[in-house]
């Protein structure tokens, strides 16, 4: 009986020690301490950058269309082929425009008959009418073969200022001509390379003087070209031109091209429904050639590096500032202000109260700070007003920063947050 006793409080003595020791070395009732990564906050230069994407094109280029319509007889390049001002191109059947020019030719020496015919006619009724008029004066005939005289000459006047006319036309007409045959012959306007060729030998093209005609090729200077991206309105206005940047081409992920804004679109382009529509603005940053000179030596001096179309992504350097006290991105994040009075209507008022905020680590706990920021790069964001050089602040996990940490939290700051497994 004292045995059955005696053993539940042995039992109990033994679970009332453990509880004892466990409180005093922390295993028991201690604070839960969450581990986390510092980094020093520090002075460096900073480069702002926006980052868009967009594509590759030649910052000149021209499209090449027919002002006549008809079959293509000849088609002198093809896609790729470079070019000189002047060269010929391609050749449209000119039948249809000889005949019609030797139909004006016809015209303008009918005209020119003409006019020597009314243009002898006025001569002989001016006469007609100068005797008459005399004779009329000198009452030799009556007022109506006068007034019938005059008739004539004025009507053979009339006649050759019509027939002068029609010459005028017949002239314009036969120079239309001329210029619509020379057309059916297409010269390149520029020195460049055919980047685009649209149309095939035999294929019927379309074109008038007052219409923009058949689309058939593309001329361009592949020596300079440009990135054309699209820049969000928030960020538009810290762009500005001879802005520099970095420019990655998918086809080259290795390398990054040196470039420079040179055009700022005025006007803006919208983009999606009008429920969730995006403002952007067009930029245009011009590839410079001296960043991609090995490129060429490595091929050949007739080789281009790029061509239209190819994605790139343009980071634009808007502003550096050197030596600004910085930390790394992750760690600000966004928090409550414990600095603004709290009111009955706190929470109507629960967004506007949120402000920038680092955890500063001291003596094994955490201080919410509220912070000023400034401008930031990929990796670091200055810090305007808030945290001193050499304060520790936390940098991972982001989760943490985000939504865990509490102020006064206390955490065991550790280099790796996860250990690497051992390879088997």
């Amino acid at each position: 009986m004292k045995k059955n006793i005696l053993y539940p409080l042995i039992a109990l003595a033994i679970i009332i020690i453990a509880l004892i020791a466990g409180k005093k070395l922390g295993w028991i009732g201690g604070e839960f301490q969450l581990k986390v990564m510092v980094e020093q906050a520090e002075p460096r230069t900073l480069t702002e950058l926006i980052t868009a994407n967009g594509k590759i094109k030649p910052e000149v280029e021209v499209k090449v269309s027919s002002d006549v319509s008809g079959e293509i007889l000849e088609l002198t390049v093809k896609e790729g082929d470079e070019v000189f001002n002047g060269q010929i191109l391609a050749k449209i059947q000119p039948d249809i425009y000889q005949r019609h020019l030797e139909k004006m030719q016809a015209s303008l020496r009918s005209a020119e008959a003409n006019l020597a015919q009314a243009e002898a006619q006025l001569q002989q009724k001016e006469l007609s009418f100068n005797r008459n008029k005399t004779l009329w004066e000198q009452q030799t005939i009556s007022e109506s073969e006068y007034e019938l005289a005059l008739s004539d000459y004025n009507i053979a006047k009339a006649s050759a200022e019509a027939s002068k006319a029609a010459l005028r036309n017949a002239k314009a007409s036969l120079n239309e001509a001329k210029d619509n045959l020379t057309k059916t012959t297409i010269y390149s306007p520029m020195d460049g390379t055919v980047s685009r060729l649209n149309v095939e030998k035999g294929e019927r093209v379309v074109g008038t003087a007052q219409f923009e005609g058949t689309d058939m090729m593309t001329i361009a200077n592949m020596n300079n070209m440009e990135v054309v991206v699209d820049v969000n309105e928030n960020d538009i206005i810290r762009v500005s031109s001879r802005d520099t940047a970095l420019i990655e081409v998918d086809a080259y992920l290795d390398r990054k091209f040196k470039g420079l804004v040179t055009e700022i679109a005025n006007s803006a382009k919208s983009e999606g429904t009008s429920a969730d529509q995006i403002t952007n603005f067009e930029v245009k940053v011009l590839i410079l050639p001296q960043s991609y000179r090995e490129l060429i030596q490595e091929k050949g001096e007739n080789f281009y590096p790029f061509r239209p179309g190819m994605s790139a992504t343009v980071d634009i350097q808007t502003n550096t500032r050197a030596d600004v006290l910085s930390v790394p991105i992750q760690s600000v994040t966004t928090r409550a202000d414990t600095t603004t009075i709290n009111t009955k209507d706190k929470d109507l008022n629960q967004e506007d109260d949120k402000t920038e905020v680092v955890f500063v680590v001291k003596e094994g706990r955490v201080e919410q700070r509220n912070v000023t920021p400034g401008i930031q790069d990929t990796r670091h964001i200055e810090i305007i007003e808030g945290l001193k050089e050499g304060e520790e602040v936390v940098t991972a996990p982001y989760s943490a920063i985000a939504n865990k940490l509490k102020h006064n939290d206390p955490v065991e700051v550790v280099e790796k947050l996860f250990e690497d497994k051992e390879k088997k």
